[in-house]
């Protein structure tokens, strides 16, 4: 069984069971839990603790917390209060199947499943280790990560934005997520502090260039292929690295970060191949 395969086996054993009043709020859950995607976050938490001599049992529940925190926050991304998106990963978006009500509610609740699991695995010999990890997450998903992004996002609807604010708007909103997975990752397997501070530049590198990446599929995609409708942000108005610089010097750029993001691996003793991989990956994707 793949890496992804496993993190999806215990995604849905996470879940509480359907056999309850309050049934349709779990079919919410798991439907965006479950709507696939790339599973980059989850990944990055068990990649890092493995480098680092991390157990994949203990790595897990830390990987499938922080999956539970980016699925909880993109079904309110999609919200009509927020993007006012209709379609996520090729089909309807949450709150269109099941009301704007429980798509909210789904929301909160795969975040408090997130921190309950997380903590719910600490034990005498890893006390220490969770804790540190689960309020790494806290943090970076919180008024001064990835919430605190969304309002930036937010604040600059229909206004103009310099790269400034785009950068640390997307460090918070994009990046905060990825650079929680690559931190707890290293917390969990015991790495040292210049380890996570390394991981946490590979995350933000890698971060950074998945937005711009973004940005540029919104402009060249394949409708189908990417899972929902192209030319939005022109649409909308809204400031992009490619309507600031381009779209060739935005695949400089790319290529600029993932650079970045792979020569921080050095810090690293072990088997690096599959992060290597997993960032030159991303810069090519085209979905």
């Amino acid at each position: 069984m793949n890496m992804i395969s496993k993190i999806e086996e215990a995604l849905i054993e996470y879940l509480p069971s359907k056999d309850c009043i309050e049934k349709k709020l779990i079919e919410s859950m798991e439907y965006s839990l479950m709507a696939g995607g790339k599973r980059i976050r989850p990944c990055l938490v068990l990649e890092f603790s493995h480098l680092c001599g991390g157990d994949l049992n203990q790595a897990m529940p830390f990987a499938c917390g922080v999956e539970m925190i980016h699925t909880y926050s993109l079904i309110h991304d999609d919200l009509p209060c927020m993007d006012d998106d209709d379609y996520r990963r090729g089909r309807k978006a949450n709150h269109i199947v099941y009301g704007e009500d429980t798509a909210l509610l789904a929301g909160d609740a795969l975040q408090a499943l997130a921190f309950e699991i997380m903590s719910s695995s600490a034990t005498e010999e890893n006390a220490y280790r969770a804790t540190k990890a689960v309020a790494v997450l806290a943090k970076y998903c919180g008024a001064v990560g990835m919430v605190g992004g969304q309002v930036i996002d937010l604040t600059y609807e229909d206004k103009t934005a310099n790269i400034d604010v785009l950068r640390e708007m997307d460090s918070k909103k994009t990046s905060g997520l990825i650079k929680a997975a690559c931190e707890m990752g290293c917390i969990i397997g015991g790495a040292t502090h210049r380890q996570v501070q390394a991981a946490r530049d590979f995350g933000e590198s890698i971060g950074i260039a998945f937005q711009i990446m973004d940005d540029i599929l919104d402009v060249v995609a394949d409708e189908k292929k990417l899972g929902k409708p192209t030319g939005s942000d022109a649409g909308n108005n809204k400031s992009t690295y490619v309507s600031l610089l381009g779209l060739e010097k935005c695949k400089l750029l790319i290529d600029e970060l993932t650079d970045k993001a792979i020569k921080s691996l050095e810090n690293f003793s072990g088997d690096i191949t599959g992060l290597k991989d997993l960032a030159l990956k991303l810069a090519s994707r085209d979905y």
